[in-house]
């Protein structure tokens, strides 16, 4: 086999491999464990708020019916992406109350979902988006 033809060979193999590796990090960019066709609120104290790739995520300790406390987890985009939305790694603080409004897993046993947006109790909102998150970029 001569050299043209090896290197050919050798960038259709590149090009498929990036073209696999594509699909799989839009598959994962997805919404497929939440239900996006509901929102839904829950009030709570921040636990902890992890600001890192890919992924942020807020952890909310949210009171029960039994008289507990129940640890809520929200992803949310990442820390590049939310920094152009004014957000900080100091923007949510363990201790704060807080109110997220989310898009709940489909599993109902897991308590959280994706994180849409969160309001203060002085009514301060810092949204995850600009728009409709389906077409927010």
């Amino acid at each position: 086999m001569n050299t043209i033809w090896k290197r050919t060979a050798l960038a259709a193999l590149i090009l498929a491999s990036l073209c696999v590796v594509a699909k799989d990090a839009a598959a994962h960019h997805g919404y497929a464990l939440f239900d996006t066709s509901t929102q839904k609120t829950v009030s709570g104290t921040v636990r902890q708020f992890v600001w890192m790739n890919p992924h942020s995520w807020v952890w909310l300790d949210v009171k029960n019916d039994k008289g507990g406390v129940d640890a809520w987890g929200f992803e949310g985009m990442s820390p590049n992406y939310l920094g152009r939305r004014g957000w900080t790694k100091d923007t949510l603080k363990p201790g704060d109350p807080i109110t997220v409004t989310f898009f709940p897993f489909k599993s109902a046993s897991q308590k959280g979902g994706a994180f849409l947006s969160f309001k203060r109790p002085n009514g301060e909102e810092m949204r995850m988006f600009l728009s409709d998150p389906k077409e927010d970029n």
